[in-house]
Parts: structure tokens; sequence; C-alpha cells
């Protein structure tokens, strides 16, 4: 990896990289300009062409031309080293160790390139849809183009027999995730929105039905080679100029309002694509700005999902805001239609998530019962217990005490008393001993809430991630209950913990197979020598 970092380095002068984004002058052997992050009022950004690294003082930043490109995108360290290879024109499989996996990448790209060209062809020669794309949904070309909006015809192979002929093969669309199980066109008849990652590169799609009563009504890339939805912010390629520019941005439910959005001139708009926040997507669009502004539905899947970015962004000093006056319109793309300078009003006047949870919660409980008082502050104990800031956390105590008409003190001993129990239960950890399939599925679900809500204690945890909503919600409710006063070193601990209990029920449920197996052949000497020999091996 070091050989081809160095020779991206030696090909790329650093002020010829960071020149692209800030406006450099020269002082003395160094060069100086304004910050990206726009945090300085006087020149405090400062290149070193001899050293071939960066630092802006104003924001505390520094490296070299790949932290650079790391800081300003908004992306990880491999989608950086890719970036800057393709611009020094250095092929990185000579210098990686799988060259099959890389050049499988490379095909699926090149597939999914083409394959977007193809959608937009599509389009463009059917009436129909270009009627529905450009007067029902009211999408004007720049837009369109913008976010290469396609079509997929309603023929079971066209786009399979295209690609065919140029070359590619059944397993090559496969890796590019066009393939649907019985080897056809996964996408057909539906209006095609490509997912561009922050490198500018089709790595999949959302489609959208055309059809009435089409079944579902938006159909996602499975996960592929290129494609990690947990990992995924929908629009954020077309976002990034426009949140460094105004340093926030705008997390909205769906694809069509983000690119409503941009069309209406809010162009901070980013999704997570028909999957849950997760803690990566947070990350991500932390490196670009710490102003957070969410536009969740009022519902109560909404409240939980505002509740579960507040858990999140707790640990990554993010400040988190909720859009909320939608002028009795669902969702924003349906309040864009009404009227687009209500959208950027409402973009402006958004509110501290904390505040807008706290007021919702009043709204549907009623504090004058003791019943409704003691709801309200088992929920607003469990929010403040998301929050990092000694002072803001403060805040909100003395906030929630007056509303409840009680002191701090009381609410403080409420929080020590009902979390005490809980973390005897978590310090032992126990679990359903009825069956080891219920052991499993119990420490499963605990690792997976750890994976999801537990910053850097689950990010050694590779289990796979759910893919529905509901699930994540669950899992939410799970890592609240159990786990939702451990600080990150009780984490950790208990990590391991699972771990090696996990392995301990697997190994008990392989053994206890092998038995089976062994009493199944006890008249079979060959087949019982051929399973102690498979034993010996484990």
């Amino acid at each position: 990896m070091e050989d081809v970092k160095e020779e991206i380095k030696s090909r790329l002068p650093v002020e010829d990289v960071v020149g692209e984004y800030v406006e450099l002058s020269r002082a003395g052997r160094s060069l100086k300009g304004r910050s990206p992050w726009g945090v300085d009022k006087t020149p405090s950004f400062m290149v070193s062409p001899e050293k071939g690294i960066w630092h802006d003082f104003s924001a505390n930043k520094g490296g070299d031309i790949f932290t650079f490109i790391m800081e300003v995108e908004g992306i990880s360290f491999r989608e950086a080293l890719e970036k800057l290879a393709a611009k020094a024109g250095v092929e990185l499989k000579k210098y990686q160790g799988d060259k099959k996996v890389s050049e499988r990448k490379l095909r699926a790209k090149e597939a999914l390139e083409l394959a977007t060209k193809y959608y937009q062809f599509a389009l463009s020669k059917n009436k129909a849809v270009c009627e529905y794309v450009f007067y029902k949904r009211n999408l004007n070309k720049k837009t369109v183009k913008e976010f290469r909006i396609g079509y997929a015809p309603s023929s079971k192979d066209a786009l399979s027999k295209f690609l065919g002929s140029k070359k590619f093969s059944k397993k090559e669309l496969e890796d590019a995730g066009l393939l649907n199980q019985y080897g056809g066109d996964l996408f057909r008849k539906r209006m095609m929105i490509p997912f561009i990652d922050t490198n500018g590169t089709v790595i999949g799609y959302t489609a959208r039905t055309l059809e009435k009563d089409g079944i579902p009504k938006y159909l996602n890339t499975p996960e592929t080679l290129l494609f990690n939805k947990s990992r995924f912010v929908f629009g954020l390629y077309q976002a990034k100029p426009a949140i460094r520019e105004k340093n926030y941005v705008v997390i909205v439910e769906g694809n069509m309002d983000v690119i409503s959005s941009h069309q209406a001139g809010v162009k901070t708009a980013v999704a997570t694509s028909g999957t849950a926040m997760t803690e990566q997507h947070l990350k991500m669009l932390s490196n670009l700005t710490s102003d957070v502004r969410l536009a969740y539905d009022g519902d109560e899947a909404g409240l939980k999902a505002t509740e579960r970015a507040i858990n999140l962004a707790g640990a990554l000093g993010i400040s988190l805001s909720v859009i909320s006056d939608y002028h009795g319109c669902k969702d924003p793309d349906e309040l864009i239609q009404k009227d687009p300078k209500l959208w950027q009003e409402a973009v402006e006047n958004c509110k501290p998530a904390m505040d807008y949870l706290l007021e919702r919660y009043e709204e549907i409980l009623n504090l004058s019962t003791a019943q409704g008082k003691k709801e309200y502050s088992d929920l607003a104990v469990r929010l403040i217990s998301y929050l990092k800031d000694p002072v803001i956390k403060k805040h909100y105590e003395q906030l929630v005490a007056k509303r409840l008409d009680v002191s701090v003190e009381d609410l403080l001993a409420k929080k020590l008393s009902s979390s005490k129990p809980r973390r005897l239960k978590q310090v032992k950890t126990t679990v359903d001993k009825t069956s080891l399939d219920t052991t499993i599925k119990v420490i499963e679900d605990r690792l997976l809430a750890i994976q999801l809500f537990g910053g850097d204690a689950g990010s050694k945890i590779n289990l796979k991630m759910p893919e529905d909503d509901t699930t994540i919600e669950l899992l939410s409710d799970v890592f609240n209950k159990y786990y939702g006063d451990f600080d990150e070193a009780a984490l950790k601990k208990e990590v391991l913990e699972l771990q090696k209990r996990y392995q301990m029920a697997l190994k008990k449920i392989e053994t206890e197979n092998f038995a089976k197996e062994l009493e199944a052949a006890i008249d079979d000497d060959e087949k019982t020598n051929e399973i102690l020999r498979k034993m010996k091996k484990k």
C-alpha cells in the first residue's frame, strides 16, 4: 500500500490537489489560502510543497493529499486512494494482492455505466415515460440529466441482451446487481435513478414502478461488490459542493425528496437510501459538516428514527436539528410541489432535535397525570443519556425538571435508580437457556445492536447488517434496554464476552450434530470413520 501511495504522491503535487478546492497564494516557501470549511476570517490554510503536506490552523486539520481529499470530500481512505489514483493515472490493480476481485469490480462499474446510458436513451425514446417524469413528477431536464435518470423497458431481457452484445458475461452482470434470480433483467418498466458514489461512479439503482399498483413501489440494487447501503448516502455526490458552501446537510427520507429538493434550490439534501441511518452514514457526513438537519415524518417511526440519530450523533460531536414545518404536507417532495419557497423556509427554521422530540412527547403524553409524567420522564431521561456534552446535558436536565415541576436532583435520582437493575442484568448478560438456537439468536441480536449503535465498540463485529427498518428499530430497543448506560470500555468488554459465548454455542451445536451423525451411522464403519476424521479437523 505504501508503494502505491508514494507513486501517486510523486505524480500529484500537494499544491495541485489542494489548489482545486482552495485559492492559494505564495507566502515565502509555502502557500496560503482560506479554509475550505469556512471557519477562518483570515487566511489560515497553509501548504508546504517541499514536505507535501497541508495544515488548516482554524479547523485544526492537516496531513497529506490523501487526508485532504478524505476531509474535503467526506470519503473513506479507499475512495480517496481510488480518486487520486485515477487522477494520477496509476493502475491500482498492479499493487493489489487480489487482482480477480479488483477486475470484477472494474467490470461491474463498466456494466453499470453502460446500463445507465442505456436507460437514459430508453427514457428519451418513450413518450409516456417522459410525460410521467417531466409532467407528473415535475422534474426538469437539468435535474434529470444531473441525477442521470432513465427508464428500464418492460422486456424481460432487453438490458442483458444489450450488455451481452458488449461482451459482458452473465456473471459480470450478476456482480453488477443487474439480474434477477432467473437470469433476466432485475429492473423492468421502472423509472431508474442511479446510485452514484462520491467519485461519480454508478454503483447501483433505485427503481420506481410506473404502474399504479406496482409492487414493490421502489426496487433497489441488492448488496454487491460495489454497493453497501449501510455506507451509501444518496445524493451526496451532487450535494457535496453545496454542503461545503452552506456548512449544513439536510437528511430526507426518500430519494425523490432529494431530487425535488435539489431542483427547488436546497442542494444540501441527501438520503440514506431505503435503510435506517447508521453510524457509517453520520461519520461520512460529519467529515463535511457538523450541522445535520433531519427531515423525517412526524409519525411514530419518524420519532424513533430521530431518537436513533440523537444516539448516534452524540459521540460524533454533531449538532442535530429537525425540520418539521411541512404546512400540512406529508413530506418534502409534496411540500415542494405546493411551493418550493415553503421548503426553503422550513430548512432555515429547523429546531434542535432534543427540543423537537421533547415537545412532540409533551403533545402525545398527558403531563397533568402521574402516569403521563412518568412516561415523559422515562423518555426524557433516556434521551438525555445520549448527550455527551456536559453543558448541553445539564441544560436539558434543568429544562425537563422544570416541565415536570421537580428538582434536577429528583430527575437524576430517577436516572440512577432506573439504571442500576439494568446494569446488573447487562453485566451478567444472561440469555434464554431453553435451546441453543434461542441462545444464539439472543446473542446475535445483542451483537447486532452493538454493531449498529455501539460506535467504536461495534466496529469489529462483522455480522450481516439487517435490511429492514423494523428489525433495526427492534435492535435499537435492544441496545437502549441492555446497553444504554454502558461506556465504551464496558461495551468493548461486553463484545468480547458475547463473541466468546457465541463461538461456544456454535461449537456445541456442531458437536451435537456430529453426535447425531454418529448415532445414525452406527452400523456403517466407513461412514463412522469419516465423521470422526471430520471431528478431528475441527
